[in-house]
């Protein structure tokens, strides 16, 4: 099941992440057009390794394992070249660490869910705190390229927004998540 191409995808967003730091390390506005552009790539196949799954029926645990584990280490090494590049500084990293804080907490609870046989669905509220935060990374992965392409395309301002937007979204689906996962915690078993 590891050779499926919904499979293949979602693998495809975890080689990426060492290549991405690459590209963002002491870049220069053609490296960050070329992050930019595999952050595109990776955002595009997590969308496609899920609609791929269930549209051939290839749905596999592997798949429903890697699928999160591919979108939170590049999420968080996202966050972490931006704050190393200074793109994301001061007050703003503040949101940026919610996000990573947030995605190993409810990893964390959905593990222990799991062991209780429960699940834990995604919300509505969590699509949107997804694809917002989405749009906020790679408008400030593309910042610095733009300026020098595009001056007047507001990619950092935009992106700041988004991602403060995005970290008040993490908070609350976070919350909503660790709300339904106290109630199992704290269920005496029988």
């Amino acid at each position: 099941m590891l050779s499926s191409l919904p499979n293949l995808l979602t693998l495809s967003r975890v080689f990426a992440v060492p290549i991405f730091v690459v590209l963002m390390w002491e870049a220069k506005w053609q490296g960050y057009t070329a992050a930019f552009i595999l952050y595109v790539f990776a955002a595009l196949t997590d969308y496609f390794d899920g609609y791929l799954a269930r549209a051939q029926g290839t749905v596999s645990r592997l798949g429903v394992f890697l699928d999160p584990v591919a979108d939170k280490i590049m999420v968080a090494a996202v966050i972490v070249m931006l704050i190393h590049n200074n793109i994301i500084a001061g007050w703003h990293v503040i949101p940026g660490l919610v996000i990573i804080l947030r995605e190993i907490t409810v990893s964390g609870l959905r593990e222990f869910l799991a062991t209780a046989r429960v699940g834990l669905p995604v919300s509505q509220l969590a699509k949107w705190k997804t694809a917002i935060q989405m749009v906020a990374l790679g408008a400030l992965i593309l910042a610095p390229a733009s300026a020098h392409w595009w001056p007047a395309l507001p990619s950092q301002p935009v992106g700041l927004v988004a991602l403060w937007v995005a970290g008040i979204l993490t908070l609350v689906t976070g919350w909503d998540y660790l709300r339904i996962g106290l109630k199992h915690m704290t269920d005496t078993p029988q």
